[in-house]
């Protein structure tokens, strides 16, 4: 059904598990609000986006807050999850299915991916890496663990479905046009805003 093994476990069980344990997440929103309001910050005229790898939209939930008017589309493996989403984007673009197959129909301002790079197969990055490019106009925005070169760590209990690297750095060189706007790292123990030790770079297609 899937080309990965890292693609089966979120679309089942574990997948499905993940969701009961972020569902009433109200911190998790907080930090978001609080970390998308640094990154938009650094942006203009974004009016529409795509998330890749929604989950149940915790993200998003941060962003309708911030731009209300935001036009916004999502992609997600896992049905449950993509149920929630329905519940959150009013009117959006969801779809229900894996981001390697995802072919991109159209152009979005700011293309986010947060906490999903470091759970797909190191084989298929640049696949995704030119999803993320060929669905931005102009912004890319990655959030993930961050390592100055590829490694595999256990994740709860399970191996080789969790992969830390440099993305942003990947992505930059394979695509000559990508310019770094801003980065930064939130840190798990920050005591009004943590997120998981996480580091982003905004990224922008030069004009």
């Amino acid at each position: 059904m899937f080309k990965t093994e890292q693609e089966q476990f979120w679309f089942g069980n574990f997948g499905d598990e993940y969701i009961n344990r972020n569902n009433n997440n109200v911190q998790f929103v907080s930090s978001n609000i609080h970390l998308f309001s640094k990154i938009m910050s650094k942006t203009k005229n974004v009016n529409t986006l795509i998330e890749f790898g929604a989950n149940i939209g915790l993200n998003i939930r941060a962003l309708k807050i911030l731009k209300p008017n935001l036009e916004i589309s999502a992609i997600e493996i896992n049905t449950k999850a993509a149920k929630k989403l329905g519940e959150i984007i009013n009117g959006g673009y969801i779809l229900n299915e894996s981001i390697l197959d995802y072919n991109p129909k159209r152009i979005y301002d700011f293309v986010l991916i947060k906490g999903v790079l470091i759970h797909i197969n190191p084989s298929e990055l640049e696949n995704v890496y030119e999803k993320l490019y060929e669905s931005s106009s102009k912004y890319i925005c990655i959030v993930e663990y961050y390592s100055p070169s590829p490694s595999v760590v256990e994740y709860r209990g399970y191996k080789d479905k969790l992969f830390k690297r440099d993305f942003a750095g990947e992505m930059m060189d394979l695509y000559k046009d990508l310019e770094l706007v801003d980065y930064g790292f939130v840190y798990h123990r920050d005591i009004n805003y943590p997120q998981d030790d996480v580091t982003w770079f905004l990224l922008k297609k030069s004009e």
